[in-house]
């Protein structure tokens, strides 16, 4: 599939679901939440036929996310049936990585982590959430008190044999400065790849302001102060929009992702959003979406589907407005992390 602007589209993001165990600021704060009814998400079957259907026009990578994807119960025979479609080359999941040392309960009889699980299902990488080291501050952040089970699962994702382990810490101006060579140097013990993020305005106003955005470039900087000057890597290219540089004198990659600052930010954008409700998403960065699964449940046919994409595909903005005013109509737990 390409786009009116030439995006070769070939990665799919699924959220399969709107629920998390961990409340973060920048996601979803803490306050009363209405979830979405069991009704009100696509079923497995329902999430396969639309990868199906998108696989045959080119889909060739998929990501898990949610809210929290492990929270959803049997998540690992969904990954089994998408490793199984034809054309999918690639599975990753989005992860805040609290469940990724527990034992799944549906299959808990040999004592295998949820991680090493995941591998065994087919999924080739793992990103996992890493705002901060310090136990206060990731309580502040998540309001939840679960860094050790965090610290534990990324402990057991370096162990579980995944292609790739990337963590993955939204910026924010007060808490993150301090700690950024602290995370460059644990991300190289584990041998994980550590990925600065930018706050980006979705959900709401009052997360995004002046006075707590940092700029991947002002963390480049403070890398540099500590490490000598960062040697940009262009030939290094992932299915998303990071950056990457590198350490001087250690091989050791530092991904950025400028959504913000970084003025090309969406010119290699291969990828769409099926949210857990069914909507389909060009762009994180836009209100449009397609209602897939009122079709869906209308006995609406393949090509009928397969039109519904193309359409959404064709409506595909060139780049995000994030830097204007707007802000999406969701949340970005809605949308899919």
């Amino acid at each position: 599939m390409e786009d009116r602007f030439g995006h070769r589209i070939s990665y799919l993001r699924i959220s399969i679901t709107d629920r998390c165990n961990e409340r973060c600021r920048y996601c979803l704060p803490e306050e009363r939440q209405e979830w979405l009814p069991r009704e009100g998400i696509l079923s497995y079957e329902e999430i396969l036929r639309v990868l199906r259907i998108g696989a045959g026009m080119g889909i060739r990578k998929v990501r898990i996310t949610g809210g929290e994807p492990l929270t959803r119960r049997n998540v690992l025979a969904l990954i089994r049936s998408v490793a199984a479609v034809p054309g999918v080359e690639d599975i990753g999941i989005s992860t805040n990585g609290t469940l990724l040392a527990d034992v799944p309960a549906e299959e808990s009889g040999d004592g295998i982590t949820m991680a090493r699980r995941l591998v065994e299902a087919g999924v080739r990488t793992v990103n996992i959430s890493l705002d901060t080291l310090d136990q206060a501050a990731y309580a502040a952040i998540t309001n939840r008190d679960f860094h050790a089970r965090a610290l534990a699962g990324i402990e057991a994702a370096c162990v579980a044999g995944f292609e790739s382990v990337k963590l993955n810490c939204v910026l924010m101006k007060g808490r993150t400065e301090c700690e950024v060579s602290d995370l460059v140097e644990f991300a190289h013990a584990h041998g994980c790849l550590l990925r600065f993020i930018e706050l980006m305005p979705v959900s709401t106003t009052e997360v995004l302001t002046a006075d707590n955005f940092l700029s991947c470039g002002t963390v480049q900087q403070i890398l540099a102060a500590h490490y000598g000057p960062m040697i940009p890597c262009p030939e290094v290219r992932t299915n998303g929009p990071a950056s990457y540089w590198r350490i001087p004198d250690r091989n050791q990659l530092v991904g950025f992702i400028g959504a913000m600052t970084n003025l090309h930010f969406c010119e290699s954008c291969n990828k769409l959003r099926l949210t857990a409700d069914g909507k389909l998403r060009p762009c994180l960065g836009s209100h449009m979406e397609t209602d897939l699964i009122t079709p869906l449940r209308a006995g609406a046919s393949d090509d009928e589907i397969t039109r519904l994409i193309a359409d959404t595909v064709d409506r595909k903005p060139k780049e995000h407005d994030f830097r204007t005013t707007y802000l999406p109509g969701r949340r970005m737990i809605a949308i899919g992390g």
